[in-house]
């Protein structure tokens, strides 16, 4: 079930080694599901309880986990050292784990620990720093694999393309289902069928669907609701292949276009060839959400925007497709070849009820972004 060959999980180790090395880490402690899945092919849903990756900075790897998890490892991963902790009344696993860190002979060591991640909750990570204190040196490490996968090989941009072929298969099936009268469930429905008909996985999150007034929400909530003579229908959904995204985001019309949606689409292009633009290898991602924030300024719809604009996919787990770096204010992370990002023109008017989105995925490259998708960016009208 591997879905890179060993060469592949070498090169990310022998990565995640080389900075290690750098910043005097003997251990990281990984608690991100998505660090796990990068380096190993640990592939579960089991972060919603305790585990933790240990990785040495020689290269010897324990997984502890929970007896459900074993076999999961065990199928999809390469690690071959995998530890259980017993859930029992009063159970602490972190003493589990400062028990292997013991016997890995770890005792005064500088230890790197991955706390921005949903995989460890705030209980385990006190626990933790509690028993830091006494047994080793340690320090934040969270952004050191994050970092290390916003750059993909040659073999992740396959998964990236697949991802995008299904997004378009989604849009395509979402196209066909909407029209006066369409509920909203038979469309998600469809978006859902065309992507796990072709292989694919479930994706990061929910897929967002709004129409009228929800169509200026970009959450996904519960409730559905059919659409009318004249509506507006925003989605944001995600193929998914071996975990890797490739997020897309459209306002639809039905009926007839307002003015207002039609300013509102002009706007967003606007945005959105001016990100492209700037999207260059050695270029910023605070230069990217500016050419956004500048030129929606500028239309006089500083109200009605974002404080962001995109963002790095890969391969991430529930419960967010979304992956850093992200695109900001501030951000001065340099844009390198081969990274992915989504990029998405959101515009939501309140004070008309009008919705506008745009939101495409991008290999970065020295030539310029190379689109995810065959879809151009029109404004759909049905």
């Amino acid at each position: 079930m591997l879905h890179f060959t060993k060469k592949e999980y070498s090169s990310r180790m022998e990565r995640l080694q080389a900075v290690m090395e750098e910043l005097n880490l003997d251990c990281m402690l990984l608690f991100a599901q998505e660090s796990m899945y990068w380096l190993t092919g640990y592939d579960t849903f089991g972060y919603a309880f305790f585990q933790s990756m240990i990785v040495k900075r020689d290269g010897e790897i324990v997984l502890l986990t929970r007896s459900a998890d074993l076999r999961q490892a065990q199928h999809t991963s390469i690690v071959e050292n995998i530890m259980i902790w017993k859930e029992r009344g009063k159970a602490d696993p972190t003493v589990d784990l400062f028990d292997i860190l013991n016997d890995l002979n770890l005792v005064g060591s500088r230890i790197g620990v991955e706390y921005d991640t949903q995989g460890l909750t705030g209980k385990y990570a006190l626990a933790i720093q509690e028993r830091l204190k006494s047994f080793a040196e340690s320090e934040d490490a969270s952004e050191i694999v994050t970092q290390l996968r916003s750059v993909k090989s040659k073999a992740e941009l396959e998964y990236v393309r697949k991802a995008g072929e299904l997004s378009d298969e989604a849009l395509d099936a979402a196209i066909k289902k909407t029209k006066a009268g369409a509920d909203e469930g038979d469309i998600l429905a469809a978006m859902h069928s065309a992507i796990f008909s072709k292989g694919g996985d479930y994706a990061g999150n929910e897929f967002i669907i709004g129409s009228s007034k929800d169509a200026l929400l970009c959450r996904y909530k519960s409730g559905r609701r059919k659409l009318s003579s004249n509506d507006q229908l925003t989605l944001e959904w995600s193929g998914a292949w071996a975990h890797y995204h490739a997020a897309m985001m459209r306002t639809l019309i039905v009926g007839k276009p307002t003015q207002r949606h039609q300013e509102l689409y002009e706007a967003c292009c606007a945005a959105h060839l001016a990100i492209q633009g700037t999207m260059k290898v050695g270029n910023t991602f605070a230069e990217m959400f500016n050419a956004h924030a500048d030129t929606l300024d500028d239309l006089g719809l500083t109200r009605h925007r974002l404080n962001a604009c995109g963002y790095s996919i890969g391969a991430t787990f529930t419960p967010c497709w979304a992956d850093k770096p992200q695109i900001y204010a501030g951000n001065e992370t340099v844009i390198e070849e081969n990274m992915v990002l989504f990029t998405h023109m959101i515009i939501f008017d309140s004070d008309s009820d009008t919705a506008m989105t745009i939101g495409q995925s991008y290999i970065t490259g020295k030539k310029g972004p190379d689109s995810l998708s065959r879809h151009e960016i029109d404004l759909i009208v049905k």
